[in-house]
């Protein structure tokens, strides 16, 4: 099957013209941090009465939800897994090497026919089971990614309207067009989603809203904003998620300078219980349900290891407490990141639900959160300890290693890591560092003391990659000036 016809290229053009430049202006007006809270201007909305669009039937029932890359082995076990939606990521479970995006829309066109297969080169076979299948859910790149391997109007291609458009273009006439939209920051970036899905329609000759698109809060200033976001996508929203990480990594990306008040602990002692969490995730459903959207759960990433029960054991409990907490609050449904967990999550899910397909009609009135809960980041305990640097540099440098080399979700010490991991470990360091952190020993983090640990690293962690790694963690974590992104400079290396 072949992606890159002129039927489908021209079809991108067509969206790249049409609004890759205010895509460009958006961008940009990201760059003005200003203080944080619920918008005055857009009261209306909050208080007005509207809802989404409801649900297709491949989408009422989302209670449990396989997310990957679109590599072929792991597209079949996904459609294998018995969950019900997969959550088909070409973004940060994915390294966007040209044959990696290429490959990818292969593979979804193929999965969506429900034709594809794979041998590996040790000869074993992988074949569809026979479903039913999950729902088909695609994650294209944010909207700050560039694809350089194409060029529309003397310019390099927005990496989100290749992904998106590609996948449109070949596969809307099966009518189901269904979307993540990651790493927004502004209701006025869910309006450009949905202009580009209504040009992509009318361009396509398919009924305005037939596409649905579930968004990723996964910033922190689009928590403030979650009513205007669905407002703007309302004929195509199909729900909100909760983006546990990406969602930590935006809240030190944005404070970052702003003081100790600001400086969070070791990433995994900040749990979703910490209450500026509970009040993110609490807004989140109550918001959701109030419009007839679907409320989505945050990933479960731990990996069961088949050969070490006790690792196994201790996963698949934080993975009960996690999805019983969700299911309890009245998410509709969860993310897992192996087929191993989601038995765990549907047993979960299956017990709060019974026969219904969802709790959307669990409304939350008594959940009344103020921009001080979710600004209340000393909330969250904890402390800066020398095991959490030594771990933030271990771990980012072994995932930037795997995502030089081509793969985007990476196993690491019985965790299934994405970008999100390496962005939060390195972007917690420039922020110790530049507030002079003093750790539990008693020294405080310098750009010495972390090159030191990068040095020790080197010589334990094997691999092609590594030494690159090495360097780019160096580049992304102590530089003067703050990377937004480290897949930025990432790509260039690759």
């Amino acid at each position: 099957m072949q992606v890159l016809t002129e039927e489908a290229l021209e079809f991108v053009a067509k969206l790249h013209e049409a609004h890759a430049a205010r895509r460009d202006e958006l961008l940009a007006l990201r760059k003005e941090r200003r203080p944080l809270g619920f918008l005055p201007e857009t009261r209306n909305i909050r208080d007005g009465e509207w809802q989404v669009a409801s649900a297709p039937d491949a989408l009422k029932d989302r209670r449990v939800e396989i997310t990957g890359p679109t590599e072929r082995k792991m597209t079949i076990n996904a459609l294998n897994s018995g969950a019900k939606v997969w959550l088909a990521d070409l973004e940060d479970a994915n390294t966007p090497h040209w044959d990696n995006v290429v490959q990818g829309q292969v593979n979804l066109y193929e999965a969506a026919r429900e034709t594809i297969e794979y041998t590996s080169p040790e000869g074993k076979e992988y074949k569809l089971k026979g479903g039913p299948y999950p729902t088909i859910v695609v994650r294209p790149r944010g909207w700050h990614l560039d694809e350089r391997n194409l060029e529309f109007g003397g310019r390099k291609a927005v990496g989100a309207l290749v992904d998106f458009g590609l996948h449109f273009f070949h596969n809307a006439e099966l009518g189901r067009p269904y979307y993540y939209l990651p790493k927004m920051e502004s209701h006025l970036e869910a309006r450009l989603w949905n202009d580009v899905f209504t040009t992509a329609q009318q361009l396509k000759g398919v009924p305005h809203g037939t596409i649905r698109a579930t968004v990723l809060i996964e910033t922190i200033p689009a928590a403030f904003q979650m009513e205007e976001i669905l407002y703007e996508l309302r004929d195509h929203a199909s729900g909100l998620n909760a983006g546990r990480w990406d969602y930590l990594f935006s809240v030190i990306k944005y404070f970052r300078d702003a003081g100790a008040d600001y400086v969070l602990p070791d990433r995994n002692s900040v749990t979703m219980t910490a209450p500026f969490m509970r009040a993110y995730t609490e807004l989140l459903v109550k918001t959701c349900h109030k419009r007839g959207a679907f409320a989505m759960g945050g990933m479960a990433a731990f990996i069961p290891n088949r050969r070490d029960p006790e690792v196994t054991e201790n996963a698949l409990r934080k993975v009960r407490e996690d999805k019983t907490r969700e299911a309890t609050d009245g998410f509709d449904g969860s993310w897992v990141a192996h087929p191993d967990l989601v038995p765990i999550c549907r047993e979960i899910f299956d017990g709060v639900l019974g026969d219904k397909a969802n709790q959307i009609d669990k409304q939350r009135p008594e959940v009344d959160v103020k921009a001080e809960q979710l600004l209340d980041f000393k909330s969250a305990g904890g402390a800066a300890t020398r095991a959490g640097l030594e771990s933030a540099v271990d771990v980012g440098v072994r995932y930037i290693a795997s995502w030089l080399g081509g793969n985007g979700a990476a196993a690491i010490h019985n965790l299934m890591e994405d970008a999100a991991t390496a962005e939060i470990s390195r972007s917690q360091i420039w922020q110790w560092i530049n507030n002079k952190v003093v750790l539990d020993d008693g020294t405080q983090v310098t750009p010495d003391a972390v090159r030191e640990i990068l040095a020790r690293v080197g010589k334990d962690v094997e691999g092609p990659h590594v030494p690159a790694a090495l360097e780019l963690f160096e580049q992304v974590a102590l530089s003067e000036d703050f990377v937004d992104f480290l897949t930025l400079p990432a790509y260039e290396r690759i």
